[in-house]
């Protein structure tokens, strides 16, 4: 058995839908004599404005890589970050470290690492995963290319972004 339902029955003026059409045209009204008068600012002028002093602690920027006080890659090639990446715009070629390195603590570093900025949903899951704390993400927002090439960030542009990160604490250096 179906179910009718009874539609109410509209007067000549809702169906020309004038009264949806006024209530917009007041809601723009007034905020055009918002705008004219001062009260409330709309527009932001972004290369002489930013949001920098304003974006809220949780923000989530751009991924990159940093390195640790003596210079040193955080990563060691886990390739956690590839593997949860949703999207899949993490790209990791691990490689072996030599024995003869003088900071040889793990066996593996990133030969390649690469982010897929177009591709990449700025979700976190890749800082979170992290077991060596060597993702970090920017509070950035402003990611821009004149190509597509140039939104791939390789290992050199990540640790470039990314810098030094001394206030790590992790198994091995952890402050009491």
């Amino acid at each position: 058995m179906a179910l009718v339902v009874q539609r109410p029955k509209l007067s000549l003026a809702e169906k020309a839908y004038l009264p949806a059409l006024f209530g917009g045209l007041i809601i723009t009204i007034r905020h055009f004599i918002n705008t004219i008068t001062g009260r409330t600012k709309v527009t932001m002028q972004y290369p002489e404005e930013k949001w920098d002093a304003h974006l809220p602690e949780w923000y989530r920027g751009a991924p990159t890589l940093v390195t640790d006080e003596w210079g040193r890659e955080r990563c060691v090639s886990c390739q956690l970050c590839e593997f949860i990446c949703p999207p899949r715009a993490i790209t990791i070629t691990p490689e072996e470290i030599p024995t003869t390195d003088k900071w040889a603590k793990v066996e593996k570093r990133p030969k390649e690492f690469e982010i897929d900025m177009i591709r990449c949903i700025y979700c976190g899951l890749c800082e979170e995963v992290c077991p060596e704390q060597a993702i970090y993400l920017r509070k950035d927002y402003s990611i821009t290319g004149y190509s597509r090439g140039e939104m791939v960030h390789n290992k050199a542009k990540l640790y470039e972004l990314g810098g030094l990160k001394t206030d790590v604490v992790n198994k091995w250096n952890e402050k009491k």
